[in-house]
Order: C-alpha cells, then structure tokens, then sequence
C-alpha cells in the first residue's frame, strides 16, 4: 500500500501542506523544528489513532487554530484506492473513510503504517505499556474480533475497579460476573498475544542477524499478567482483598509484557543506548515484514531523522533490505542522508511548515 496525496492542516507547526507522494523512496529534509517529523506524524496517526510523539493530544493542534485535519488517499496494491480522513475538533476525533463517518478503529484497518523515531528505544527501554500498544496494534490487524474483545475486556476491568474502591465490604454476587467477563476475554487476547509473537519471532531473528549479528541469536518471553500455570478467574477472585487495598487489579491482561534478550547480552540492562535504538528498529522492521506476509502487501513505512539515529554502516543495512521490497518509505532528516545519495527518491525541503517538492 502506499499514500498518495497527503493534504494536512492545523498540525502543529503546519498549517496547510499537500504532499504528492511516490512509490519507493520519499525524502523530506530541511531544519529542526520545520515541520518534517510532524508529517510522518500525520502519517502514523492515519495508521494508530494517536501519535508517536509523547505528550498531551491537544499540542498536535497548532497554536491558534481549533482543530486539525488530516487526509489522504491510499492505494493498495491490487489498484484499489480508498479516501482517508482524520479530524479533531476540541477533544473529539472524527474518522471518515470513503467520505463517510466511520469508527476510528475501521480506518486504522485500512492504512498500516510503522514508524522508527528517536523515542523508539522506549519499545526496549521503557514501560510495560508501550511494549503492549505495539503487540496490539499488529495483532489487531491480523484478528478481526480483537478490537471488541479489548474493549469488552476494559468495560470489565472499569466496572471491577469501581467495585473495588467503593464497596467497603466486597458483594461476591457483584463482583463474580465481571472477573468471569475478565476471564473470558483476557484469555482470547493472551492467546492471540501469544500467537503473533511466535509468528513475529522468525522475522526478529532475521533483522537482528541483520543489524546487531555481534549479539548472538535473539530470544523473546512474554509474560501474560498472571501466573502462567493458574486460571485467571481463580486469581481475580482469590486477589480481591489485595486488589481492593490497592484500589485496582493487579492480574490480567492489562498487565502483560514482553522482552527480548541476546544470547551474547542476556539482560537488556546491559545493552547500550544504541544498542536499544537498533533493537527497537528491529522489532519495527520485523512487525512490517509480518504485516506484509499477512496482508499480502508492505505497510507504509517511516523513519524519523534515520541518519542522526544510526550509524552509516547500519543505515546502508535498512536502506539496503528495504530497496528490495515493494514498501513506500518515508524519511525525514536535515539533509539526505548519504546512503541515498544514489538511491531513487522523491524529494521535499521543509521549511517553516511549508513545502517545496525538489525532485
């Protein structure tokens, strides 16, 4: 798949662009601060919902104006070509997909995009919850019911911690059908969690022989939010004292994680800050090469200030992996980067929010 024709408005610093993308290489250089990552952004949020950047939604809309609009056309790679929408207006999103309004989660099916940005070594680094939006988001895309069971799940797991915090004696009666409504769906998103990472795992092995051989082969644990050998129904019920103490539960899936280690660096404390950069790149890469296994055609993918993030030799491996696919790549950067100096690309100077296509 690939977007066509970007057009964005009130997006940070943008306030109103049109892009004409191209198949393969696409180029956006110019300062810091000019507006490059933010179309990248554009693009992720099309694909996630919510950007990649940390902070407060309302700082996507820039400074002055009251919402903000992103549109495209994507065209899949049997020649079908949809119409995507993305708005917000105050603290409400607005999905449109063909001209009509749709849930946001039936426009996110339609366009997968994965990103590699300077915060992506959080996916190694840092917590639980970025580990598990990015596990979700591919397996969302590969099972169809996963989206309603989430929020079945999360309706549970509200009305639980309700019980919890406002009940001074706890109502079995009351609680006993949520926790079963817990169980039942915790245990089909574990096993559809654990399902995508075995699927994911060849293609982790692959990229990490690719970008950081020196460590050895990769390995991966998941870890699914409760004891592995009990029944979650029995931990919810036999933690209701405890959880009440704490005001939450403690067990479930919303508490799940996953790590990977190296045969030649077993703990991920013991990586470097490049080291995690290169680790995170490689689950991002793996995550494209299954999307397109599945999907039969490559995400859209996007890598935010690559030269700054890598070194030449490492950004010669992506670019050079990547050349061989039919993916639509998106790069952002001060400058070219030199490994594309030879490389195909369409190429756009950012300046100031404003666009001029180069090449």
């Amino acid at each position: 798949m690939r977007l066509e024709r970007l057009h964005l408005q009130g997006l940070r610093c943008i306030r109103d662009l049109t892009l004409d993308f191209e198949p393969g290489f696409n180029v956006l250089t110019g300062a810091n601060g000019a507006g490059k990552t933010s179309v990248l952004e554009a693009a992720f949020l099309l694909s996630h919902g919510r950007s990649f950047r940390s902070g407060a939604r309302d700082v996507l809309v820039q400074r002055g104006t009251s919402g903000l609009s992103i549109f495209s056309g994507i065209r899949h790679d049997d020649g079908t070509v949809r119409r995507l929408g993305l708005g917000r207006e105050g603290a409400r999103w607005v999905a449109r997909l063909d001209g009509e309004d749709v849930a946001i989660g039936q426009l996110i099916r339609e366009c997968a995009v994965v990103c590699f940005e300077p915060g992506s070594h959080a996916l190694i680094a840092g917590g639980a919850e970025e580990r598990r939006q990015f596990l979700d988001w591919g397996v969302f895309h590969v099972e169809h019911d996963f989206l309603l069971t989430w929020r079945r799940y999360q309706r549970a797991l509200k009305q639980r911690n309700s019980l919890l915090r406002s009940a001074s004696v706890l109502d079995e009666l009351l609680l006993k059908p949520w926790e079963h409504e817990l169980a039942r769906n915790g245990v089909l998103i574990d096993g559809w969690r654990r399902a995508y990472l075995e699927a994911l795992l060849p293609f982790l092995k692959e990229q990490a022989a690719l970008l950081l051989p020196e460590l050895g082969d990769i390995q991966l644990r998941y870890r699914p939010g409760w004891p592995e050998d009990e029944d979650l129904a029995d931990v919810l019920a036999t933690q209701r004292i405890r959880d009440q103490g704490r005001g939450h539960t403690t067990s479930g899936v919303h508490r799940a994680d996953w790590s990977l280690s190296f045969q030649l660096a077993p703990q991920r404390e013991h990586l470097s800050r490049g080291q995690e950069k290169l680790t995170a790149l490689i689950c991002v890469l793996a995550q494209a090469w299954l999307d397109a296994k599945h999907r039969g055609e490559w995400p859209i993918v996007c890598l935010d200030d690559l030269a700054s993030e890598l070194d030449l030799t490492h950004q010669a491996a992506v670019v050079n992996s990547l050349r061989a696919t039919s993916a639509q790549i998106l790069i952002s950067g001060t400058e070219l980067p030199e490994v594309l100096v030879h490389t195909p690309a369409k190429m756009f100077h950012v300046e100031q929010g404003q666009l001029t296509p180069l090449l």
